[in-house]
């Protein structure tokens, strides 16, 4: 039992980048899927893909350049369960001066800053990628 997913979630996309392996598998749900999503949108990974098998597994194919330098720098846990982190639309962070990644669990689904900011959403920040 997991105190936080979404957080192990995190940590095993570093963890395998740091071990440069090509994909990385974890227990899947929604909400995972969702923020894979989102990633895979906005360029940080190459693919997931949820498995239909008991139990169910997602799966993230990781991406990197030419160079071996993974598109993911960094992620960052922001909104957590003992404190959990809700902003406007005009208090949506600029990840990097706009050159990174905040998602956020709004109204309308899971989605990047970017897009909440043009639907004019707030909601919970998740997490930052750079």
């Amino acid at each position: 039992m997991t105190i936080d997913p979404i957080s192990d979630m995190l940590v095993t996309i570093r963890n395998g980048i740091k071990a440069r392996h090509v994909e990385v598998r974890m227990p899947a749900s929604n909400l995972k899927s969702e923020i894979a999503r989102v990633l895979k949108d906005s360029g940080y990974i190459e693919n997931y893909i949820t498995s239909s098998d008991f139990p169910k597994a997602l799966v993230i194919t990781l991406k990197y350049t030419d160079g071996a330098e993974s598109a993911i720098r960094g992620l960052k846990r922001e909104s957590k369960p003992g404190l959990r982190k809700f902003v406007g639309v005009s208090e949506i962070p600029a990840v990097l001066g706009g050159m990174g990644l905040a998602v956020l669990s709004t109204s309308k689904g899971v989605m990047s800053g970017k897009e909440a900011k043009a639907k004019k959403l707030g909601g919970e920040l998740i997490c930052t990628v750079w």
